[in-house]
């Protein structure tokens, strides 16, 4: 639906996109992660035909954005950091007047406003002004806008910038529910709008793309070994001298002790299930095991792994 090939954008002599290749499937809700200034925005603007690019290819919904502009625009929904509203507009009249821009058959825009503005959750606010609404309300009218014509590719630059905890769960689950009829990318540095949003991510560091996965996919990468933690009532050095003699084992590092409680992290060869020969070593020793779990990389340290190594490696 999405194809991003070796993407460059130059302003002037700074390079702020370097060869970036990505696609984004059908009705899948892709996640562009980096830090601030990594190139997720100029990335973004030149999908939805906003920038051109330097060199470099990209379609939408079978359109190149640069040879066919206006075709690659009208399947292409867009969703700016700061929501392209005008304030002094009840919210229907911006949106019959964002609907007519794009052409909307003049019999379809009234069913139309109504169903965007239920799936938006601004049916109680839609003959208010815009300027009087709520950040968390102008937001929404915004993903109304882009969604007016009923395109097939969403593109969302930080879609939850500066909303309350409360509006980002809001916005969260209305982009959610979007998925499958929309392909969606969602451009954030923020951690767990990943996690609880997409099914993907292209992480961007520098301008260039870091990894490109789930995040299983990512940890597994990234991680050259299994992690299991062991929860056991126990004497804790007798507990990781036990588990260190456990075939495949390779680390055992104690994480937190309490009383008897101690809970130890255990490092296996990549490859190797440790779990039921873990289980047998603390049971049989006689000791009380209170939980075993396998335990990856969080997102937090996928994300730190690909973002804070040197850039230069291997140029």
């Amino acid at each position: 639906m999405i194809e991003v090939e070796q993407l460059t954008k130059r302003y002037g002599p700074t390079l702020a996109v370097s060869d970036v290749t990505f696609q984004v499937q059908k009705g899948e809700i892709l996640g562009f992660l980096g830090p601030n200034g990594a190139g997720k925005t100029t990335t973004m603007r030149v999908i939805t035909g906003y920038l051109p690019p330097s060199s470099g290819n990209v379609t939408v919904a079978g359109h190149d954005v640069v040879e066919e502009p206006l075709e690659a625009k009208k399947r292409t929904g867009y969703l700016p950091e700061s929501p392209p509203v005008y304030t002094d507009m009840r919210v229907t009249e911006y949106l019959a007047f964002v609907a007519r821009i794009k052409g909307l058959p003049r019999r379809e825009i009234k069913s139309r406003l109504d169903e965007v503005c239920e799936k938006c959750a601004i049916s109680d606010v839609r003959e208010r002004q815009i300027g009087k609404l709520s950040k968390g309300y102008r937001q929404r009218v915004g993903l109304a806008q882009a969604i007016i014509h009923n395109p097939e590719v969403l593109v969302l630059d930080e879609p939850t910038a500066g909303l309350d905890p409360k509006q980002i769960i809001e916005t969260r689950e209305l982009i959610k529910g979007l998925a499958g009829q929309h392909t969606i990318v969602l451009s954030t540095h923020i951690l767990p709008e990943v996690s609880k949003t997409c099914d993907r991510v292209v992480v961007i560091n520098g301008g260039k793309i870091a990894a490109v996965g789930t995040p299983k996919e990512l940890t597994e990468r990234l991680q050259g070994f299994e992690t299991v933690l062991v929860t056991a009532e126990g004497p804790a050095s007798e507990l990781q001298e036990k588990l260190r003699a456990v075939i495949g084992v390779t680390l055992v590092e104690e994480r937190e002790q309490h009383n008897s409680r101690v809970t130890l992290e255990v490092h296996a060869e990549k490859g190797v299930d440790v779990r039921a020969e873990l289980a047998r070593a603390v049971v049989e020793s006689q000791w009380k095991l209170l939980e075993l779990k396998t335990s990856g990389l969080s997102l937090e340290d996928i994300f730190l792994k690909l973002t804070t190594k040197d850039l230069s490696e291997g140029n």
